[in-house]
């Protein structure tokens, strides 16, 4: 019984370091997956984009210096249509976005030149419909973006700045104040999406006003007076990835056969099945099998279909098996069962990362509890006994 607890144990340690190495593989695929993809993606849609607030500088004379000339009132209107898109292994959040914001300056400064810088979110995006406006004053001139743009206003009078464009951008959204703390006051941004998973970056304000609207949210930021260092922001939850999803479960999957083994030495201990170690090398093949399929399927089907084909594999191959060694009542009801529940089930769990470690951690509790049932009368002395040999 020990050479034969012996013999299973090395065939665990080649079991693990097989899926060792195929988890490995998976991590290096979704790797260079997602540096090939990014690059594609990024040239198409662009990157994740962080809009600023205007800066405005007053003319001092000779010099232009960064005297704070006040935004009285900023009404922002954003909506941001998503659209996920899978490639190979893994999903990507890409989105539209139409930005359109009206900015009321007012001159607390003693002169009336004054300059005004407009930073798009990024210098290689691409932005249609771009309105881009001081006063009734239209600013043609490409190069004037991210650049500063002159004009007059007599001291105590206000105007009007009004940026208008469409863009695209990649995984999340980000209003800026200014790099630092900054005192905003009648400030009112309202975002509308047309998701409903939303989540929300660190280091940025929670909105003021939430209202489901349709398949999305109208989400809103109204302050009167605010002083902040924090941005507005929206952050796009991904769904399910299959690729980190297939490593997580590659990398589990020594655990999930250990249980299996555990528990199927026990029942042919109690049901006196006598399985060769060599029996048990076929079963944990059939467990890699599932590992192996699913590591080739999830970048070419549905994940879900993935899963079920390859749980359908597996355990065809272990009934099919064992029905050969010892009976198909055994390989369909004990051995199936057990498989259901520690490969099958076992690897569901791992599906909501949130929940798979309490998920697995109860299932082991529950399965210690059956087996310390079930085995309580058995006198391990005499199960453990070498074998008398009987001489005619």
């Amino acid at each position: 019984m020990l050479k034969r607890l012996v013999a299973i144990g090395l065939i665990f340690c080649g079991a693990g370091l097989a899926w060792i190495i195929l988890g490995a593989t998976l991590a290096q695929r979704t790797i260079d997956s997602d540096s090939s993809q990014q690059a594609q993606l990024s040239s198409q849609w662009g990157s994740s984009q962080t809009q600023s607030a205007p800066r405005i500088f007053s003319d001092n004379g000779p010099k232009i210096v960064d005297i704070p000339v006040a935004i009285d009132r900023s009404r922002i209107n954003v909506a941001l249509n998503l659209t996920q898109r899978r490639k190979g292994l893994l999903w990507y959040n890409l989105y539209d976005v139409t930005f359109a914001a009206q900015y009321v300056v007012r001159n607390t400064t003693h002169t009336p030149h004054l300059y005004v810088k407009v930073s798009l979110p990024a210098s290689d995006g691409s932005y249609a419909n771009l309105i881009y406006k001081i006063g009734d004053r239209q600013i043609d001139n490409a190069t004037a973006l991210d650049g500063l743009v002159h004009f007059d206003l007599a001291p105590g009078a206000q105007t009007m700045i009004q940026i208008n464009y469409r863009s695209r951008g990649m995984e999340s959204w980000m209003y800026r104040f200014k790099d630092d703390v900054e005192s905003v006051r009648d400030f009112n941004l309202t975002m509308t999406t047309n998701f409903k998973a939303i989540d929300f970056p660190p280091k940025t304000l929670l909105p003021t006003s939430e209202v489901a609207d349709g398949s999305g949210w109208r989400l809103q930021w109204s302050y009167a007076t605010l002083v902040t260092g924090n941005r507005i922001g929206m952050t796009v939850p991904y769904p399910l990835q299959p690729g980190p999803l297939a490593q997580r479960i590659t990398f589990w999957a020594p655990v999930s056969l250990l249980f299996y083994i555990f528990v199927m030495l026990l029942i042919t201990t109690l049901r006196g099945i006598d399985l060769h170690p060599m029996n048990y090398f076929f079963l944990a093949c059939a467990f890699f099998a599932f590992h192996l399929l699913l590591a080739y399927l999830v970048d070419r089907m549905p994940l879900m279909a993935a899963f079920v084909i390859c749980s359908v594999v597996s355990m065809f191959l272990t009934i099919s098996y064992l029905r050969l060694v010892v009976g198909l009542r055994f390989a369909a009801f004990e051995a199936g069962i057990v498989q259901l529940i520690y490969l099958v089930l076992f690897s569901y769990a791992l599906f909501n990362e949130g929940w798979s470690g309490l998920t697995i951690t109860t299932g082991a509790i529950i399965t210690l509890f059956v087996a310390m049932q079930l085995t309580g009368r058995i006198r391990w002395d005499e199960r453990f006994a070498p074998a008398q040999i009987v001489v005619p």
